[in-house]
């Protein structure tokens, strides 16, 4: 069955069809996070060391391009429509608490914050959109965007690579290994990120 799963795979990573649809993820995933594109860059990752196929500089390339154009859309998205879309979100929300944090970290640390919200599944829309909707200026967008979607297309193909040569004759436990490497990342970082509110919350009580 494992087998199965791997030719099929493997069939279809071998074709340039394979590109288009990384591309089309990562883009998506700039404004409409419905599914992290760090898992198919990571499982990419993963075949290009265990087969050779795709190839790692284009998975890096094509990602960091997709990565880089969903951003702009999403910029766009909140230069055009960023008040429309903040005056929908429920008070006191998750979604509204994210987009207001990331719109006080822009007025501190400025553009910064888009290198650091690239790596957060979620954070990156809502860094963006804000970054649009409080008219950051584009030009210094597209430059801190530039670090971020080319970094984070680094990271991400670079760690599916190293789950895949450690496995190189176990393609499905490398990309189990792999996912679970980012998974666990994502809650670590959501960790800290749970214990720094906390001691806010408890530091600005009587």
């Amino acid at each position: 069955m494992n087998d199965a799963i791997v030719h099929a795979v493997e069939g279809f990573v071998t074709t340039p069809w394979v590109y288009v649809l990384l591309f089309g993820i990562a883009a998506l995933d700039g404004f409409f996070p419905v599914v992290p594109s760090e898992t198919l860059v990571i499982t990419l990752g993963v075949f290009a060391a265990s087969t050779g196929d795709p190839s790692l500089p284009l998975i890096v390339l094509v990602a960091a391009l997709g990565a880089f154009t969903g951003d702009h859309i999403s910029y766009a998205i909140g230069r055009t429509s960023g008040s429309r879309i903040f005056a929908r979100l429920k008070p006191g929300s998750r979604t509204q608490r994210a987009y207001e944090r990331v719109g006080a970290l822009l007025q501190q640390r400025g553009g910064l914050v888009l290198v650091v919200a690239r790596y957060i599944p979620g954070g990156r829309t809502a860094a963006t959109l804000t970054t649009g909707a409080t008219g950051f200026p584009r030009r210094s967008f597209t430059r801190y965007d530039a670090v971020a979607a080319s970094t984070w297309a680094v990271y991400s193909a670079g760690l599916g690579f190293l789950g895949g040569a450690a496995f190189e004759d176990e393609p499905l436990l490398g990309v189990a290994v792999g996912l679970g490497l980012a998974f666990s990342i994502t809650l670590l970082h959501e960790g800290f990120r749970w214990v720094r509110t906390r001691r806010a919350t408890a530091a600005g009580r009587p």
